[in-house]
């Protein structure tokens, strides 16, 4: 008897649990990154045992490879997950676990007032509905200068991250007491982690510039970008860090507001969406 190529069990498989739509709407991603429907809204499975396992793995969160693989597996219409904007990810990740666990999550809360910690029910939906794109088709004057600026990608992102642990470590090392080093060497430690950080922040700033207009032609060359920041004097520099700054902080998570359940204190405190504990 023929082997039947339809497995029975298919019409249990996990479906779809619910569907969003990305900030970016997509704009700014390289062909075929995404197989993006007519209605613009990406659907979204639930975690498998197996994405739960590697949700959990330090190494595979650490260099990203547990991000890319739980956003393959939870939304297949991402083909590229390494391509997401910066604008989307907390929406996917957000999503991805509304999709599987439900749309309330418990947080442990310190009140700054009494000092007491207590767990609350917070809906993750309220957290979708507040995430805010940035509009990156405005440009920014500096000092006679219009510079257009973009999202950097998930792939640009880690990358950034993981060289800053790098060097933070660095930094620990040549400050740890205990250390068989010695001083001449953990000053050069200090030193070169210290010039790093600075290379490191100078290369985040050059990915997020699109172009910078002149009077006369419009530079989107990386080289001259970096050349021109290298160069710059401190105020234009600084000037351009700081609209950075205020973008990212436009899509950035809202703090979450509380009224402490012993001395009905109210305060707000940072939501931050740690993949270390977000998905347990």
């Amino acid at each position: 008897m023929a082997e039947n190529s339809t497995n029975p069990l298919s019409k249990h498989f996990r479906q779809p649990a619910i569907y969003i739509k990305l900030p970016s709407n997509g704009e700014g991603y390289p062909q075929g990154a995404i197989d993006m429907p007519a209605n613009n809204e990406l659907p979204v499975y639930p975690m498998t045992a197996l994405d739960e396992i590697i949700s959990r793995t330090p190494d595979a969160l650490f260099n990203g490879s547990a991000t890319v693989k739980l956003i393959q597996s939870c939304l297949p219409n991402i083909k590229d997950p390494w391509a997401v904007s910066n604008v989307d990810l907390d929406l996917i990740l957000t999503a991805i676990r509304i999709a599987t666990f439900g749309h309330e999550m418990e947080m442990s809360v310190k009140c700054p007032s009494c000092e007491e910690e207590d767990n609350y029910a917070i809906d993750l939906r309220n957290i979708i509905d507040n995430i805010k794109k940035p509009d990156y088709s405005k440009s920014s004057s500096v000092s006679g200068l219009e510079l257009y600026f973009r999202p950097l990608t998930y792939k640009e992102l880690n990358d950034s991250a993981q060289k800053q642990f790098e060097q933070q470590k660095m930094l620990q090392l040549s400050s740890d007491e205990n250390s068989s080093a010695t001083a001449e060497e953990k000053l050069r430690l200090m030193g070169q982690a210290l010039e790093n950080l600075t290379s490191l922040t100078i290369d985040t700033m050059v990915a997020s510039i699109g172009a910078v207009k002149t009077d006369q032609e419009v530079v989107s060359d990386k080289t001259h970008i970096r050349e021109f920041l290298i160069n710059a004097d401190k105020k234009i520099f600084d000037d351009i860090r700081d609209q950075l700054t205020a973008i990212r902080e436009e899509s950035d998570l809202k703090p979450l507001h509380f009224v402490c359940n012993s001395c009905k204190h109210e305060f707000d405190t940072p939501f931050t969406l740690d993949q270390s504990n977000f998905f347990a």
